[in-house]
C-alpha cells in the first residue's frame, strides 16, 4: 500500500491524500487550497494522478478544504462514487453550490470592474461542474465497515467539528491507516467529543492547532464583551464566520446571552443563506448533536436571515448598532466582502473573528493589525476595532489531540503530521515523539510513502 500527500502537506488547506495498492486507487478528501496566492494556484494545476484513474473518493466531512476540489475532479474525469456521512452530503449540496455561485460572480466581478489580470477572469469550476460532483455523493452510516474492493474497506468513526465530519479507518489485507480528518473539540457546547481512536498501524492527523492551546476563558464572555461595547459607542459588530460550524456556534451563544440579558437589545442579522440552511439542518440531524429539538428552534430564530442581495446592500447602509454575520469565516469571498468594505473604515465599529485564519487571507491580514485591506481590486482602510475569540475553535488544540491519542491502546508504525502550517506541525511532531515515543513526520507536498505490514513473529 502507498500514501500519497497532495494536500495539507505542511499547510492548513487542500486535504488530499492518495492511498494506491495493486488493485485500487482511492482519494481520502479531495479539498480546495485557501490562503496565500501560491497556494491558491494549485487548484488551477493538473491533478498529479489521471483523475479517471481513482475508483473512489473518501470524505471525512463537507468544509471546502476537504470537499471544495470534487467539482474540478469530476470535470476532469473521475467516475467513481464519493462516500461520505449523510449530514456531510447534505452539507456539500450547499457548500459546492455555493462555491461555484461565488466562483462565477467572482469572475463576472472582476470580468465588469476590469480588476483582474487575466482576460477574461475565469471561474475555477461552475455550477454544472458542482452538480455532477454532487450526482455522485454515496451517504453511508458511520461505525458500519463499507467495502471498497480488492481487499480494502473503510468505516466512518464521529470526529466532532462539524456536523457530519468522521474520521476514516482504511484497511486493506496487510495494514491500515486512520486519518483523522479534522478533530473536534472535546467540550464542544453543540457537538459531541470526537470518537476515541482505534487501533491502526499509521495514522494520519492534523494538527491546525499543533502549537498552542485554546483560551479557556469562556468565549460566551468574550462575545457578550464585544458586542456590548461595540453597541455602546454606537457601532456595528461585523463577524466573518464559517456557514456551517462556526456561524451555528456564534448565534447558539448569542441566544443564550440575550435570554440571560448579557448583552444590549441590538438585531442579529445572518447574511448568509448557506450558513441559514446549515443551521437548519441541525433539525433534520437530531441524535447527531448534542441540542434538543426546541434548542435547535432556539438557534435558528436568534437572527434575522438576510436572503436577497438587495437586503444586503440595504444591511452595509445601517447606521444603528447591530450584529452581522456573514461568511466567509477568512473573509476570502462572500457577503462578507461588502460589509467590510462599508464597515472596516469606522472606528465605532468591530470586526470580530472567531478562527483559524490561514497565512495570506484577508481575514489573516486584519488579525495581524493591517491598517488596509485589498477587496474588489481596492484597498480598504481598515479602523475599526479588531477583536478575536479563539474559544470558538472546533479544532482540538495541542493538549486535547494528545489527549485523544492518549487512548491508542498499541503504538503505530508512524504517525503523519498534516493539515497545519510548517511550525504547528512540527511542534506537534515533538509532542508526539517526546509522550508517547512513537515515530512522527511531517510529510512535503506530493510526498509518496509506502506503508509496510508490520513484521509477523517466526513461530
Amino acid at each position: 500500500m502507498e500514501l500519497s500527500f497532495f494536500g495539507a502537506a505542511g499547510t492548513v488547506t487542500g486535504s488530499r491524500y492518495l492511498v494506491t495498492t495493486p488493485t485500487r486507487t482511492v482519494l481520502v478528501d479531495c479539498g480546495l487550497f485557501q490562503g496565500l496566492k501560491q497556494l491558491r494556484l494549485r487548484n488551477w494545476m493538473r491533478f498529479p494522478v489521471t483523475p479517471r484513474t481513482i475508483d473512489a473518493v473518501v470524505l471525512t466531512h463537507a468544509h471546502l478544504d476537504h470537499s471544495g476540489y470534487l467539482p474540478v475532479l469530476v470535470r476532469d474525469g473521475f467516475e467513481g462514487p464519493i462516500y461520505c456521512t449523510a449530514a456531510t452530503a447534505d452539507l456539500c449540496r450547499m457548500l459546492l453550490a455555493d462555491s461555484a455561485r461565488i466562483e462565477e460572480e467572482d469572475a463576472d466581478y472582476a470580468n465588469r470592474k476590469g480588476f483582474s489580470k487575466h482576460r477574461p477572469a475565469l471561474p475555477l469550476y461552475t455550477a454544472e461542474d458542482a452538480e455532477r460532483a454532487l450526482e455522485r455523493l454515496v451517504p453511508v452510516p458511520d461505525d458500519v465497515v463499507h467495502d471498497l474492493g480488492g481487499g480494502l474497506v473503510f468505516r466512518y468513526l464521529a470526529a466532532g467539528h462539524i456536523l457530519g465530519a468522521s474520521m476514516v479507518e482504511l484497511r486493506g489485507p496487510d495494514t491500515g491507516i486512520l486519518f483523522s480528518g479534522d478533530i473536534g473539540r472535546l467540550h464542544d457546547p453543540i457537538l459531541p467529543a470526537p470518537t476515541p481512536p482505534p487501533e491502526a498501524e499509521y495514522l494520519v492527523v492534523e494538527s491546525t492547532y499543533g502549537d498552542r492551546v485554546h483560551d479557556r476563558t469562556d468565549p460566551a464572555d468574550a462575545l457578550a464583551d464585544v458586542i456590548t461595547r461595540t453597541a455602546a459607542r454606537g457601532g456595528v459588530v461585523i463577524i466573518p464566520a464559517f456557514a456551517v460550524g462556526r456561524t451555528q456556534t456564534v448565534l447558539y451563544h448569542i441566544n443564550r446571552l440575550r435570554a440571560a440579558g448579557r448583552i444590549p437589545d441590538v438585531p442579529v442579522f445572518l447574511d448568509s443563506p448557506m450558513a441559514a440552511n446549515a443551521t437548519r439542518l441541525l433539525h433534520a440531524h437530531l441524535g447527531e448533536h448534542r441540542l434538543t429539538a426546541p434548542q435547535c428552534v432556539a438557534v435558528c430564530s436568534t437572527a434575522k436571515i438576510v436572503n436577497s442581495v438587495e437586503e444586503s446592500k440595504e444591511l452595509s447602509r445601517r447606521k444603528e448598532p447591530a450584529v452581522i454575520i456573514s461568511a466567509s469565516g477568512m473573509a476570502t469571498g462572500g457577503r462578507v466582502l461588502h460589509h467590510l468594505k462599508a464597515f472596516a473604515p469606522d472606528p465605532r465599529n468591530t470586526i470580530l473573528l472567531t478562527g483559524y485564519q490561514a497565512a495570506g487571507t484577508r481575514g489573516a491580514s486584519i488579525a495581524a493589525g493591517a491598517d488596509s485591506v485589498k477587496i474588489h481590486g481596492q484597498y480598504v482602510p481598515v479602523r475599526a476595532e479588531v477583536a478575536m475569540i479563539h474559544g470558538l475553535s472546533a479544532h482540538a488544540d495541542r493538549d486535547e489531540i494528545l489527549a485523544w491519542l492518549a487512548d491508542v491502546r498499541t503504538p503505530p508504525r508512524r504517525v503523519f503530521i498534516t493539515h497545519g502550517e510548517p511550525v504547528p506541525a512540527d511542534a506537534l511532531r515533538r509532542s508526539i515523539e517526546e509522550r508517547f515515543g512513537w515515530m512522527a513526520k511531517v510529510p512535503e507536498q506530493l510526498e509518496r510513502v509506502s506503508l509496510t505490514a508490520p513484521e509477523v513473529p517466526a513461530s
